[in-house]
């Protein structure tokens, strides 16, 4: 018998094989594995207009983009993540079909049930991506997105954008797009 208090963690390949044939998505971190909960319409309208924006954008170029069913690896933290929407421009990921390991840049859409991990473990996390450059944690509850930038000196730069007529950007993919292209058909809840 497991006590309470005792931790079950599971291997890589465990995880791996069991997602091949999982009803449900699981994210990983060192050995632990918790399922990924349903999204709310402002959550799925969100990302899917940021896929559809770079989708487009991204025609003809070695890069592209993924929305929510691929997963990330980051072999160092030792942990597979299923990012909103993700952008690589690595050759090495076109061969691999079930993760990516070179993100040039992710989206992470905030809920209230993930923001706390989604700015902190998880993004202690994605920063040992050698290759992301750009993280954005995107509120699905108003308009509003902290957009980290890794600098030349390997830190992180953020800057927020909440007016609808800013332009946001993603310097690594020399792209960049209204706030409010980002929101469109959003409804938000009222408190």
């Amino acid at each position: 018998m497991v006590s309470a208090a005792e931790k079950l963690t599971i291997t890589v390949d465990d995880y791996m094989q069991g997602e091949a044939s999982a009803e449900y998505k699981h994210e990983y971190l060192n050995g632990e594995v918790w399922a990924m909960v349903g999204a709310s319409d402002a959550h799925v309208t969100i990302a899917g207009n940021l896929f559809a924006l770079l989708k487009q954008s991204l025609k003809g170029t070695p890069c592209r983009a993924y929305i929510s069913d691929m997963k990330v690896n980051v072999e160092k933290a030792n942990a597979f993540f299923y990012p909103d929407v993700l952008v690589t421009c690595d050759a090495k990921d076109r061969d691999s079909t079930l993760f990516k390991q070179h993100p040039v840049f992710i989206a992470e859409v905030l809920s209230p049930s993930t923001e706390a991990f989604d700015r902190g473990q998880k993004f202690s996390a994605y920063r040992q991506l050698e290759s992301l450059q750009t993280y954005w944690l995107i509120d699905s509850q108003k308009m509003s997105v902290d957009c980290f930038n890794r600098t030349n000196n390997d830190e992180w730069l953020l800057h927020g954008y909440e007016n609808a007529d800013e332009i946001i950007r993603i310097p690594a993919l020399d792209l960049e797009y209204p706030l409010q292209g980002l929101y469109e058909e959003v409804l938000f809840m009222l408190p």
